[in-house]
């Protein structure tokens, strides 16, 4: 504050108001004595949300690496990729005693000064003296170092050109960004954003916009950010070389048609159908988690009915299997933690999971259930997801990245970097369960929704009604329990979110990669590789009235799905299109219980009864190596990346060597004791060993190798135990394909 005394009282000035009057001496003292006001300048006004902080962004100073990070940088900070310009214009003019800016000399402005680098900045030059950026901060500085007025317009929307094009591999594309305000201008602001490709190697793009398409063939998109808006490019890139034509083409239903479609455009041709063995392997692992016995593959392998393949997903959907595979599934995502809650309650959380997917609850009731529970939890086990995640905008971002596929964490102290969800979403978000609290009582803990708690915006102290993502915000909070308007947004048709996330998953699942991917990582800057697809399997789920079952008897009845993973010469790269079977690595619970299956000898957990298997176990902190070698998620967050699938030397040396998997293998009531004793024709024992490990027969070389190795030596039941292990080390066994 500075005071200008005269003859009567002191007059205290801000410091705003003293530069914002120097400028104006400055102005009038360079202006000509009789000016004709037909040829004066026009002085720019400015705006620092429009002007100065996109430069900011553009040139990384409000990087979560420099001033944007939680601490700031050598005492300077400025809130993440400018979504708090009010704050960023008080730390640039005010803070520090106004050293920062000086609009007497705007060139020796310490902010100005070490952007250019004639002052030493740890950050660099950034910002060169005499560029358009730099001279355009000097005039803002010279002009006062304004903050704006609050009617000047605002950015709304911003739209990149082109939205999408097919390109060659190698092309080459500048891309434009134009910028649509609030007062119905719009302005080409290619200049001033931020550029990112999701995938480089198949598309980069420089700090200008300028793309480079690479040799592969597929698509990604290019974000552009301005400004706290987010759009986003697509580029697809067809395989170079002879078109493919309409042969290969086939449908067995609306999936395929959408699929053939895109790979038509990429040029790509889908791999033949798989053969019965390979289906069968894979209908057990995606939809049960178990291996199908050698008894079992050999009915199917000889059943030559046409519906077969369909027959069997219907016996697999009607086994108990079934609930406990996609329990272990739920129970990860919503967090069966003994650590969280109780022995006791993590149980009964668990068999409450399990149980909706025994009894095929659909899963918009599903949802519905978890969002709405109240009461004793004894009665209502489904609330101890609550106690789990017992922060209002934990909860917020769990049942947003669980069910909508949406996440929302980082907008809790800023705005979203890669997508449009504000603090204030956040926090609209978090309101609907302001309310939920756990209390105990005589006859144990209740789960309650109660009174009408206020939620204010952590940087403006604004009060922020409940409200869901992408509508708008309420005079007033709902009356009652909050949850249950959420949940009746959650379900209903209009909905852009639940569907498709909950029909994205399974797809996943099934198909080996979502049609967005990351799964739970949905944004505009991240758009659906298929979007066809995606809203074509989303109808089905609605249609089916949110039916799990009758969804996997679509999806698996897809020619797609059943695809084989030999690629042809077309699809050979192409892991993204579903232009073939992708190898996926069963899990750790999945591929413990196939070791034991194929061995004969069930493994013992610590404190669980004997003959449990690996995904009937609810407690994901129970110890044992193997699952924790192999990738078992911890169920701290609600993230799908928390499970590991991804291989390691670790992992192989384990298979290689572990004295556990040598014990089943050689154990003297073992299944391969068993084989061996009741085949004494090694081509019989040879065909039982393949049946039980790759649910098929040996091909003629495969058995004529295993029938010279079982007749080797003088111990042939040490060679029926090495060539098990030659067999459980391949890449077959280990991965579904």
């Amino acid at each position: 504050m500075v005071a200008v005394s005269g003859r009567q009282k002191p007059v205290v000035l801000s410091l705003k108001t003293l530069l914002q009057l120097l400028s104006t001496l400055a102005a009038l003292a360079a202006a000509p004595l009789f000016a004709l006001s037909a040829k004066a300048p026009v002085p720019r006004t400015f705006n620092f949300e429009n002007d100065i902080s996109p430069l900011l962004t553009r040139h990384g100073c409000n990087g979560s690496q420099c001033h944007g990070k939680a601490e700031g940088q050598n005492g300077f900070k400025l809130s993440v990729f400018g979504f708090d310009a009010q704050a960023d214009w008080h730390a640039l003019t005010i803070e520090s005693k106004g050293r920062r800016a000086n609009a007497a000399a705007p060139e020796q402005s310490l902010f100005l000064a070490k952007a250019s680098g004639s002052v030493p900045h740890q950050g660099g030059a950034r910002i060169p003296a005499g560029a358009p950026d730099f001279e355009t901060i000097r005039a803002w500085l010279a002009a006062g170092a304004p903050f704006g007025a609050t009617n000047d317009a605002r950015v709304v929307k911003v739209e990149l050109e082109p939205r999408e094009k097919i390109l060659a591999p190698g092309a080459k594309l500048q891309l434009r960004v134009n910028a649509t305000y609030s007062d119905g201008r719009k302005a080409d602001v290619t200049r001033f954003c931020v550029f990112q490709s999701n995938n480089d190697s198949l598309a980069r793009v420089d700090e200008h916009g300028a793309v480079v398409i690479g040799s592969l063939p597929g698509q990604t998109s290019i974000m552009a950010r301005y400004l706290g808006e987010v759009t986003s490019f697509m580029a697809i890139v067809p395989r170079p070389g002879k078109p493919v034509g309409d042969a290969g083409f086939a449908e067995f239903n609306f999936i395929d048609r959408h699929v053939n479609a895109h790979l038509k455009k990429l040029n790509l041709r889908p791999s033949d159908v798989s053969d019965d063995a390979t289906f069968l392997r894979r209908a057990h692992l995606d939809i049960i988690g178990t291996l199908p016995t050698a008894d079992e593959a050999r009915r199917f392998l000889s059943d030559q009915s046409a519906d077969r393949r369909a027959k069997l997903v219907d016996a697999l959907l009607a086994r108990p299997e079934f609930a406990d595979f996609w329990a272990l599934k739920w129970a990860d995502l919503l967090r069966v933690d003994r650590q969280k809650l109780s022995p006791r309650d993590a149980y009964a959380y668990y068999r409450w999971i399990r149980e909706q997917f025994a009894l095929n609850r659909p899963l918009d009731q599903f949802a519905r259930t978890l969002l709405t529970v109240e009461g004793p939890l004894d009665d209502a086990p489904a609330g101890h997801f609550y106690k789990v995640v017992n922060k209002p905008g934990e909860m917020a971002n769990a049942v947003s990245q669980v069910f909508l596929g949406v996440r929302i964490a980082c907008a809790e102290c800023h705005h979203h970097p890669f997508d449009r969800w504000s603090q204030t979403d956040y926090y609209g978000m978090s309101g609907f369960f302001s309310q939920v609290s756990v209390r105990k009582g005589a006859l144990g803990e209740t789960l309650l929704a109660e009174g009408n708690p206020g939620v204010k915006h952590p940087r403006t102290g604004e009060a922020v009604q409940p409200y869901a993502l992408g509508t708008g915000m309420p005079a007033a909070a709902p009356a009652g329990d909050r949850r249950r308007v959420l949940a009746e947004w959650f379900i209903a048709p209009e909905n852009p979110f639940f569907a498709r996330n909950l029909a994205n998953r399974l797809v996943a699942h099934f198909l080996g990669r979502g049609v967005v991917e990351p799964v739970d990582d949905v944004r505009a800057t991240n758009p659906p590789g298929n979007p066809a697809l995606l809203d074509a399997v989303a109808k089905s789920l609605v249609d089916a009235r949110f039916d799990l079952k009758q969804f996997i008897r679509t999806v698996t009845a897809s020619r797609t799905y059943q695809l084989s993973a030999t690629p042809n010469e077309t699809n050979a790269q192409d892991e993204q299109n579903y232009s073939r079977a992708l190898f996926k690595r069963l899990p750790a619970e999945v591929l413990l219980d196939a070791v034991c299956d194929v061995t004969g000898v069930p493994e013992k957990f610590d404190g669980v009864p004997a003959g449990a298997r690996a995904v009937q176990l609810w407690d994901s902190q129970t110890q044992h190596y193997f699952l924790k070698l192999f990738g078992r998620p911890v169920r701290v967050t609600a993230c799908e990346c928390e499970r590991n699938v991804e291989a390691s030397i670790a992992q192989v040396l384990h298979l290689l060597n572990s004295p556990g998997l040598h014990a089943k293998l050689m154990h003297a009531d073992g299944r391969l004791a068993r084989l061996g004793a009741a085949h004494a024709d090694n081509a019989r024992l040879a065909e039982e060993l393949y049946l039980t490990f790759y649910s098929r027969p040996p091909g003629d070389a495969e058995r004529a190798l295993a029938v010279r190795h079982f007749a080797m030596g003088r111990d042939r039941q040490q060679a029926l135990e090495d060539y098990a292990w030659s067999l459980l080390n391949t890449v077959e066994f280990s991965f579904n394909h």
